[in-house]
């Protein structure tokens, strides 16, 4: 009986430390809900909700929720996720079908939002969760996978698709890895693979949602909407791994460059100086 407690308090506690880590994508989600429901006059939908990503990022910041290196980072995957963007809807990959004042090539610019609200997640859920990562690869390696993916998403369409074969790659590179992270009082961890797998899965029934509420449509959904091709979970699968990769070795980066940054203090008031060393430690910034 004890066991099962613990073990559903553990439960509970994961699931409200990742409901806060996902504040910023609540939000997104919301606006794009109600939104489909509630006509706003004298403003496009698409640049009502670029308004309220702009709010929400302000109030990140304002609260302390987020650091100004961390919003440094989540600009830099807007930007990532604008270019994708561009290059995906004028390559008829999806399209944004509604009007807006802040389209860019038919992209609208609240769609990097999406993009930043991963790293938004992430960077919430390395501090809230303490996540360590052990084993992680060279940095020429994990940097080099994830240039690939990227440019990967790119020339596919020109070239044989080399997913596969990326990801035949990434289990070699990976294949010590893992993650630990605590809840609570228990430290816990995880293949760094099976996270990948496990974001992506939670990202493509949230790219479900936002097609429902008409935040961008498929080919397959122009005339009615339909489930996403599961074949998308591979793709997000790959953006998380960038993601996720982009933010240790920034963070491995400043451990490098500004050791005075990774001073972390511990439960007994006693400060703790962080080394990236084989595993990447966990301060409050980036």
């Amino acid at each position: 009986m004890n066991r099962a407690y613990r073990a559903l308090r553990t439960l509970v506690v994961f699931g409200w430390i990742q409901a806060l880590c996902c504040a910023f994508p609540v939000v997104i989600f919301s606006a794009m809900a109600v939104t489909k429901v509630v006509d706003i006059p004298f403003i496009p939908r698409y640049d009502l909700i670029l308004l309220i990503c702009l709010a929400m990022q302000a109030a990140m910041v304002i609260l302390k929720l987020e650091t100004l290196d961390e919003l440094k980072v989540i600009t830099m995957f807007h930007v990532i996720g604008l270019c994708l963007e561009l290059f995906k809807v004028n390559a008829g990959s999806w399209t944004y079908p509604e009007e807006a004042w802040t389209k860019l090539g038919g992209v609208p610019l609240y769609s990097g939002f999406m993009y930043a609200s991963v790293a938004s997640y992430i960077c919430q859920a390395w501090r809230r969760f303490d996540l360590r990562f052990a084993q992680w690869p060279k940095a020429v390696w994990s940097t080099g996978i994830a240039a690939l993916i990227y440019a990967n998403f790119f020339t596919h369409h020109y070239i044989p698709d080399l997913r596969w074969a990326i990801m035949a790659g990434l289990l070699v590179i990976f294949y010590r890895s893992y993650v630990t992270f605590k809840v609570g009082s228990r430290t816990l961890r995880m293949h760094i693979v099976v996270s990948y797998a496990l974001i992506a899965f939670f990202i493509w029934l949230a790219e479900n949602i936002s097609t429902f509420l008409g935040a961008w449509t498929y080919p397959n959904q122009e005339k009615h909407w339909n489930i996403v091709h599961w074949g998308k979970l591979s793709s997000w699968f790959m953006l998380v791994i960038i993601s996720v990769i982009i933010v240790v070795q920034l963070k491995d980066l400043k451990y490098r460059v500004l050791p005075r940054a990774v001073t972390r203090v511990q439960p007994s008031g006693k400060a703790e100086p962080g080394s990236p060393g084989n595993q990447a430690s966990t301060d409050t910034s980036l």
